[in-house]
Order: structure tokens, then C-alpha cells, then sequence
């Protein structure tokens, strides 16, 4: 879908629900960050890292014809503004408007040298790029994209509206929802790592017969894992959003609207409730749960179920304490200091 050349504020206003402070007839055409925006191009404001007096200062500089901000954020005389309380995604909605939607390829219908076996069913307007493979039973449904390179296993079943993207795999008997998104490298249903030692110590593989589940509006990010089950599901609950490089377990379950940052991994057969955080470059141990709205911060190491609430470190403790932990740490050699001191008093 082409996008509109140009927009009035007047018009970006109605159509991102935000309220104008400035001229509603201004034109704007394109869009940009706040320290390279000209004027004829809208910019926001969002991050609450981003208010401090630094960023005001870039965004008093700024040349942006209109700049999105949250209604908390001071606003200098003689620019225009749009205040919306989420200003990042009415500038998302504004690009949108200016650009259209970014097309996926160039190709339409399916690709000649895609290989689709006979039993495939494919729904309307669904696109399969060059050299994609879809195996044996597999089901996609209308909407969907799937990538150049990509390879569907066979049983497995696509819902509406997915994104697929180049080089992707999704192995065999995997259930994919609607509106799923799956980007370059990613593999989904690989075999689990399940491994037996016999009596002359060699490791030997645990077949994984079962599957893994994508529900609804899930994304997967780049070169990320997630492992089939042995016998039954892993399972990727509504919603939630995996970043790049993490790796999922077999027979892991991860609840709704959960985020899961990169480089994080989840061993075999956790359990996340929803709304969990999982911050960057985090270690799950095994066979744990964490309760509804449990946050980890990164480079955290989860060795035990926890309840609801927000922790840190190695082993992952209360973040309250693990802070005040670290305050200790960079003063060890001062109490060292003061604990020598003391000793030849005493002494």
C-alpha cells in the first residue's frame, strides 16, 4: 500500500488521536530522528530515559517541523507539537500514513522455484518466495508471506496473516498461529537437547517426537531456537515476543505477553507465567516456574522457581538486594581498609 506525500498536522492529529500544539495547517512529508529531522519531516520523543535535560535540549534544536512527545514533556515556545500519552507508536502510526507498508517482496503468488508438494493447501493472496520448501500436509493459511529460502516441514500448520521470513525453519508437526512472525535464521522445532549416558559413558540421543505451539500474535526474532517437546508441546503462549540469539527448551511452556530479550536462554521444561520480563543475556535453569509478572534483569542467573516480583544477579535475588549487593562490592576494598584499621586497634 502507497503511502500520502504529505499530511497537515491537522490531518496526522485526527489521524493519531493526538492533540495539536501548534499551526494545523503546517505540511509535513517525511519523517526522522530529532537530531537529523529538517523541517518538512515529523520526529518524537518517547523514551523516559530520554527527558532529561540533554534530550529536551536536542529536541529545543531540533529542526522537525513537529515533534511527538507524552503530555509530561516541557514543550518550547514557537515549535508544534503532538501529545499523545504512547508517542512512539502515534509516530509509528504517522509513518505508516506517509510511507505505506513496507512490502515484503517483490514477488507475487508462488515462486517458480519454490518446491510445494501436492498436498500442501495454501489460503488466498499468500506469497511463497524462491526456493522456499513446504513439505508434505502442510497447511498455510491466507495472507501469509513466506520467505525465500524458508522450509515448512510437513503436517505442520500456518495460520492467517503470518510473516515468514528468508531462511527460516519450522520442522515437522508445528502449529503456527495468526499474525505470527518468524525472522531470518530462526528454527523452530528443532530436536530437543535430551541425551542418556550408558554404562561406557557415551551420550546417547532421546528421540523428540513431540511438537512446539506458536499461539496467536507471537514474534520470534532472528537465529533464535526453540526446541520441539519430547513427547507433547513447547509450547510459545499469545502474544509473547522472543528477540534475537535465545533459545528455548524442550517441554518449556512460556506464558502470555511475555517479552524475552536476547541472548537468553530457557532450559527444559520451565514455565513462564504472562507478563514476564526476561532481560537480556539471562541464564533459566530447569524444570522452574516464574509466577505471573516476574521481571529478571540481565546477565541474571535463575536457579529456582520465584513468585511475583523483580530480581537480579547470580543467583537471581530480590533486585532491592542485589543492588544494595553491589554497592558492598565496589566498596570491598574500603572496608578492608577500615576492618585492618580496626583489627590494630584492637590488637
Amino acid at each position: 500500500m502507497k503511502g500520502k506525500e504529505a499530511f497537515t498536522l491537522r490531518e496526522l492529529s485526527l489521524l493519531t488521536e493526538s492533540k495539536l500544539f501548534g499551526d494545523p495547517d503546517y505540511t509535513i512529508t517525511g519523517y526522522a530522528d530529532l537530531e537529523n529531522a529538517q523541517p518538512h519531516h515529523a520526529s518524537f520523543l518517547s523514551n523516559p530515559k530520554y527527558t532529561n535535560t540533554r534530550y529536551e535540549g536536542v529536541m529545543n534544536a531540533s529542526q522537525a517541523g513537529v515533534i511527538f512527545v507524552a503530555p509530561h514533556i516541557a514543550r518550547a515556545q514557537g515549535k508544534n507539537y503532538l501529545v499523545h500519552e504512547d508517542p512512539s507508536r502515534a509516530f509509528q502510526t504517522a509513518i505508516e500514513a506517509l510511507k505505506g507498508k513496507i512490502k515484503q517482496t517483490g514477488f507475487e503468488s508462488f515462486h517458480p522455484s519454490a518446491v510445494i508438494h501436492p498436498t500442501t493447501k495454501i489460503g488466498l493472496n499468500t506469497i511463497i518466495g524462491p526456493h522456499a520448501v513446504i513439505d508434505e500436509g502442510v497447511t498455510i493459511g491466507k495472507d501469509c508471506y513466506i520467505g525465500a529460502g524458508a522450509f515448512i516441514g510437513p503436517e505442520t500448520t500456518i495460520g492467517e496473516r503470518c510473516r515468514i521470513d528468508p531462511n527460516v525453519v519450522i520442522r515437522e508437526h508445528c502449529v503456527i498461529g495468526n499474525r505470527v512472525i518468524v525472522q531470518s535464521g530462526a528454527v523452530i522445532g528443532s530436536c530437543g537437547f535430551g541425551y542418556t549416558t550408558n554404562d561406557q559413558g557415551l551420550h546417547e540421543r532421546l528421540s523428540h517426537i513431540g511438537n512446539v505451539i506458536l499461539e496467536d500474535d507471537v514474534e520470534i526474532g532472528a537465529n533464535s531456537t526453540i526446541d520441539r517437546a519430547r513427547f507433547t508441546s513447547t509450547i510459545i503462549a499469545k502474544g509473547t515476543k522472543i528477540d534475537n540469539l535465545v533459545v528455548i527448551g524442550h517441554n518449556v511452556k512460556v506464558g502470555r505477553h511475555n517479552i524475552i530479550c536476547g541472548q537468553s536462554g530457557i532450559a527444559g521444561s520451565s514455565e513462564t507465567g504472562s507478563h514476564v520480563v526476561i532481560a537480556g543475556q539471562c541464564g533459566i535453569n530447569g524444570h522452574i516456574k516464574l509466577e505471573d509478572g516476574v521481571i529478571i534483569a540481565a546477565k541474571s542467573g535463575v536457579t529456582k522457581s520465584l513468585p511475583t516480583g523483580r530480581y537480579g544477579g547470580i543467583p537471581a535475588q530480590p533486585l532491592d538486594q542485589h543492588n544494595r549487593t553491589n554497592v558492598h562490592i565496589r566498596n570491598l576494598e574500603k572496608y578492608i581498609t577500615q576492618i585492618r584499621e580496626l583489627n590494630k586497634k584492637f590488637k
